[in-house]
């Protein structure tokens, strides 16, 4: 070890790490409110540990005053998608971005590590800035499924237990497991269409109702109490008859008495 500061060394890429959870979930909401549909599903992100730095920089033969350009994942971020085809959508998003620049990319779905391990990563260069000014750090970004990153997640745990040198029966075991994982993921794709409308529906609804709620609490707060009851009364009828036509029409009925409300007026 060089006896640096190491916690000044890492602030920069914990600052990537944060800055790009921020963007890629912004990115997520702005997709669904735009396409109707995101193929983020959720964002996470870590920095790596000192001692992970130093056993990769072991590894690699990367001298440790060398690191910010020899360990390229000291700050990573993860990206899940629902379905194999979401993965280079997102990709092409990414290289169309002005506030980061892929370095390469690194295909492990179409070609899959001898282990099973199936992603795919894109080391960018950030430009963060900090108090000394701006820098331009490495980061990784995986982009997989649901399904890869189950797979992935118990690897991950398994090669920590065995110190990276698995038996051969949970080898076997981790590649049939990668398959169905893979098989799973084609399972869905294939099926895509009628998954994405059913969520679709379900979202619908779900702020159909949460319109309805907001505006009956709207009508309690310009003490329009016994009005708000009694919308509360039909919204409790039409949830139990799971009609949307008549939840539309309540909406409408409430929006007309908020601007009543507004407006002082009685009913």
């Amino acid at each position: 070890m060089d006896g640096r500061d190491w916690k000044k060394f890492l602030l920069p890429y914990e600052q990537t790490i944060e800055e790009l959870k921020v963007k890629f979930k912004t990115l997520r909401g702005e997709l669904k409110s735009r396409e109707e549909y995101s193929p983020i599903e959720f964002v996470t992100g870590r920095v790596k540990k000192i001692s992970s730095i130093l056993d990769k920089a072991k590894r690699l033969n990367v001298p440790v005053d060398q690191l910010e350009t020899g360990i390229e994942d000291i700050a990573g971020i993860r990206i899940m998608c629902q379905f194999v085809e979401d993965i280079q959508w997102l990709a092409e998003l990414i290289h169309a971005r002005q506030d980061m620049k892929v370095v390469y990319e690194k295909d492990y779905i179409e070609n899959k590590k001898e282990s099973g391990y199936r992603s795919y990563h894109l080391i960018i260069e950030y430009p963060v800035q900090t108090a000394l000014g701006m820098k331009h750090v490495l980061a990784e970004i995986q982009i997989r499924t649901l399904a890869m990153n189950f797979w992935a997640t118990i690897e991950h745990s398994l090669n920590y237990k065995y110190k990276e040198t698995l038996p051969d029966e949970v080898r076997t075991r981790l590649s049939k497991a990668a398959e169905a994982a893979y098989l799973l993921d084609q399972e869905m794709s294939s099926i895509r269409d009628e998954i994405m409308e059913a969520q679709k529906l379900f979202e619908d609804n779900s702020n159909l109702v949460n319109k309805v709620l907001n505006y009956i609490q709207e009508l309690y707060f310009f003490h329009r109490f016994r009005e708000a009851a009694q919308f509360q009364l039909r919204f409790n009828e039409i949830w139990e008859k799971d009609d949307v036509r008549a939840l539309t029409e309540l909406i409408q009925d409430l929006e007309t008495a908020i601007v009543r409300a507004k407006k002082g007026e009685h009913a």
